[in-house]
């Protein structure tokens, strides 16, 4: 795995780039897959304009049934909601969590804001249980920090 500081200048390079907000969120999500052994889906969910619930943008990893997800559900409905990271390093403990599969065991979810609003966040599935740590979270907020400035 690259370094946190060698994956933050990737992103910042990327963020900078001369493309489209879209190509430069699915360099995002590739980067971190391709750079994280332990983040097996990458991708970005979006408020649906005015309606109460996240679209899904971006994303690497596997195809998902979840497109559109309700404000309050699962882990990332509750980020839309809380407006703070949510990290679940074993979702069989987790109450409020909407399955993606059967091979994710933990998540890691972190709200993305533009001008003080909860516009967004990243999302991050792992295969394994308890792999996250502060390092990632720093990371994740870093990303959602460059990526508020493109949106």
């Amino acid at each position: 795995m690259n370094s946190i500081l060698d994956l933050k200048k990737e992103v910042l390079s990327i963020v900078e780039r001369d493309a489209s907000t879209e190509s430069k969120l699915q360099e995002i999500c590739d980067v971190l897959a391709e750079n994280v052994a332990y983040y097996d889906w990458v991708g970005f969910y979006f408020k649906n304009g005015d309606k109460e619930e996240l679209k899904l943008a971006q994303f690497n990893g596997e195809p998902t049934e979840h497109t559109i997800i309700p404000f309050g559900k699962g882990i990332c409905g509750q980020v839309a909601v809380s407006n703070e990271n949510f990290v679940v390093q074993d979702v069989s403990e987790q109450d409020n969590y909407i399955s993606c599969g059967w091979k994710v065991k933990s998540e890691i979810v972190i709200p993305i804001f533009v001008d003080g609003e909860n516009i967004g966040q990243i999302d991050i599935d792992s295969h394994s249980v308890n792999p996250f740590t502060k390092d990632d979270e720093v990371l994740l907020e870093y990303v959602c920090e460059k990526v508020s400035h493109i949106l």
